[in-house]
């Protein structure tokens, strides 16, 4: 069994802030990244205290969401210097992984 150290990166983010298309535009056509999903939550809530939630009723536009991709270290790295400035502070969490191949 063949293993490669990676760097797992989770992002969060709001559908009503807009960017998710350019996050995952640049990790798939710029970064090209081995590996990116995203998540469509239900309900969370932030450092603002704000909750974003969905009920049957009311089919929120405003919901969490959670880009996650990892690929080797120095990549992700670069990765992060190119999008920090376009993703709030404290909303960017990573961790040492190992991917196997």
């Amino acid at each position: 069994m063949k293993k490669l150290d990676v760097v797992f990166v989770r992002i969060y983010l709001t559908e009503g802030e807009g960017r998710m298309e350019g996050l995952l535009e640049r990790l798939h056509d710029e970064e090209k990244v081995q590996g990116v999903t995203v998540f469509r939550g239900i309900s969370g809530f932030g450092s603002s205290g704000k909750l974003h939630s969905s009920t049957l009723l009311d089919m929120s536009l405003d919901l969490p969401l959670v880009v996650e991709f990892f690929d080797v270290p120095q990549k992700v790295s670069s990765i992060l210097e190119h999008i920090r400035s376009d993703i709030k502070p404290g909303h960017i969490v990573s961790w040492p992984a190992t991917l196997v191949v």
